[in-house]
């Protein structure tokens, strides 16, 4: 429950990183939640890789490092996009 929470919040944040940076939110909402869920995915399959079968709390540990890790490179893209230019070619004779 608090794993749905907590993404909840960050798909709000990213949608409002994009949004200042001129760009659809929504899109970038459904790749939070795909990068979120691809790297919870290839977390798991390497702690049962590294912890076997049965060692299902350290698996969880493992998937939710990766979930966040997932989003943690999909934010750092969209980090790197220009910013929103229009505003400031708005601005240009006002003063």
């Amino acid at each position: 429950m608090l794993e749905i929470i907590a993404l909840i919040f960050l798909t709000r944040q990213m949608g409002n990183i994009a949004f200042q940076k001129g760009l659809k939110p929504g899109p970038w909402k459904v790749y939070t939640v795909l990068a979120w869920l691809a790297g919870e995915f290839v977390g798991v399959i390497i702690g049962i890789m590294i912890f076997g079968v049965d060692n299902l709390i350290s698996i969880e540990l493992v998937g939710i490092t990766g979930a966040i890790t997932g989003y943690l490179i999909l934010k750092s893209f969209l980090s790197k996009k220009p910013d929103n230019m229009q505003d400031d070619i708005d601005q240009i004779g006002q003063g």
